[in-house]
């Protein structure tokens, strides 16, 4: 295939950062976008033909429209949409307001949606062929309730859903597909300088310091972003990619545990499940 050409969100540091990386030395081209996108720096190879900063604020229209159109006109395609703009609210649920909580949904989901939208449009009905694939950075916490991320996981949880139904609503020959990429615990700045924390503490949570415990893990973590990002690349130029890919192994050991642990419950609970129907009800063939 020739080059194909990203579009990431939030590639001032992180995954965003090394997947741009990654792509321009690849040979693939890359518009690179960050709220203040005057402060991104352009990788080594990178060049007026193969690379393009761009202002975007995925809480607003208007910014996502303009930041689409902008790469599409420099570009002439879009192949590759990855989603990976986002922050994580860490804290017990009760020590959240209403204003960060809706802030988290604002950014990691409303902003995602937005986004999702715009690229769909772009490859169906102005990339010629149609297609391109569209990644969307959740988390493992997009897979499981994790303490202090209610929120975040909320957040993760509805992108989820959100991208396995419209994986299913898309036409075959429109060729767009989606990848949910959950990674687990990696060295970027989510963790630390990028973290929101609740500001109303409730006393009666003293046995949860969701500062302190992030303080700890932030820098610790078993994910190196360079090699988390050279698999969502890998992701990216797959045939076929899959609907989900956990990432890390901590991610892995992860869903494997929320797996089994799933599966038990839905067993057990089998004969009440099942005890619903209408009587003489027959599944249709």
């Amino acid at each position: 295939m020739s080059p194909r050409v990203f579009f990431i969100t939030g590639t001032s540091t992180g995954f965003g950062l090394e997947l741009t990386k990654i792509a321009i030395s690849k040979g693939d081209s890359v518009c690179a976008t960050a709220r203040n996108s005057s402060k991104l720096s352009p990788p080594e190879g990178a060049t007026d033909k193969n690379y393009l900063a761009v202002d975007l604020d995925v809480t607003k229209k208007e910014s996502i429209e303009k930041a689409f159109e902008t790469a599409y006109e420099h570009f002439g395609r879009i192949d590759v949409v990855v989603n990976n703009a986002g922050y994580g609210l860490g804290g017990e649920f009760e020590s959240l307001s209403e204003k960060q909580i809706r802030t988290q949904m604002e950014i990691n989901f409303f902003g995602l949606l937005d986004c999702t939208r715009k690229a769909m449009q772009i490859m169906r009905e102005r990339n010629s062929p149609p297609g391109g694939v569209i990644q969307q950075v959740t988390s493992i916490g997009g897979q499981r309730g994790v303490p202090i991320f209610s929120v975040y996981c909320a957040s993760k949880w509805a992108v989820e859903g959100f991208t396995e139904a419209i994986s299913q609503e898309v036409k075959p020959e429109w060729g767009i597909k989606f990848t949910c990429i959950e990674p687990g615990g990696f060295r970027t700045d989510w963790a630390g300088r990028s973290m929101d924390f609740g500001e109303e503490k409730c006393a009666a949570y003293d046995h949860i310091d969701a500062k302190k415990q992030m303080g700890e893990r932030n820098g610790t973590q078993a994910g190196d972003p360079h090699k988390g990002a050279l698999a969502f690349y890998e992701l990216a130029v797959m045939k076929d990619p899959p609907l989900r890919c956990v990432v890390g192994t901590d991610a892995y050991a992860a869903i494997n545990g929320k797996l089994d642990t799933y599966r038990e419950s839905v067993k057990k609970f089998e004969k009440l499940s099942n005890s619903t129907d209408v009587d003489g009800y027959q599944k249709p063939s």
